[in-house]
């Protein structure tokens, strides 16, 4: 499975490309930051974030595209900013047809840290053991894009099965009320 994790920003958007199975060696096939300058207008940020998004998805092709799932901040504007540029993530999925998995910042932290609570440094140390990495990838936008492909890889195929079995069981359950 080759996926490509997205850690939405408006200033840095870090994007990073995963291959591997879950139980397997993952590899590392890109990773780097969509930057937009600060000053510039929000609309055109939105497109420069399109146009970096399009092209890791033209150069690496993955089958699907992890996205961290937006929550709630003290601060609205940053929370608003980060929400934008997921939403163009997904859009550019999308438009793909490639399927978009959405999993929280506490799950990724759990997946690849063992704790939902690990600080950034813990998960840059992780990123890189998992990756047999030489150094961290800098900065931690980046880091956190591979953590997402890392963690969607590992996650996927139970939730995969988790939702074929409710599958199965809202049909028989249908089956039991005509």
């Amino acid at each position: 499975m080759r996926v490509l994790g997205v850690d939405p920003g408006l200033t840095r958007c870090g994007v990073g490309v995963v291959e591997g199975l879950a139980g397997r060696p993952l590899a590392m096939l890109g990773v780097g930051v969509v930057r937009t300058p600060a000053d510039a207008q929000l609309g055109l940020r939105l497109v420069a974030i399109e146009q970096g998004i399009e092209e890791w998805l033209d150069e690496y092709r993955p089958e699907v595209v992890a996205v961290e799932r937006v929550f709630s901040q003290h601060n609205v504007s940053t929370v608003m900013g980060t929400a934008q540029a997921s939403a163009v993530a997904m859009l550019c999925a999308a438009r793909r047809g490639l399927p978009v998995a959405l999993h929280t910042p506490s799950e990724v932290k759990a997946a690849v840290t063992g704790s939902g609570r690990a600080d950034k440094a813990q998960v840059g140390a992780m990123v890189t053991r998992l990756l047999r990495l030489s150094a961290p990838p800098k900065p931690a936008d980046a880091a956190d894009a591979l953590a997402l492909a890392i963690c969607h890889i590992w996650r996927a195929p139970a939730q995969n099965r988790l939702q074929q079995a409710v599958n199965r069981h809202a049909g028989a359950l249908k089956g039991r009320t005509t």
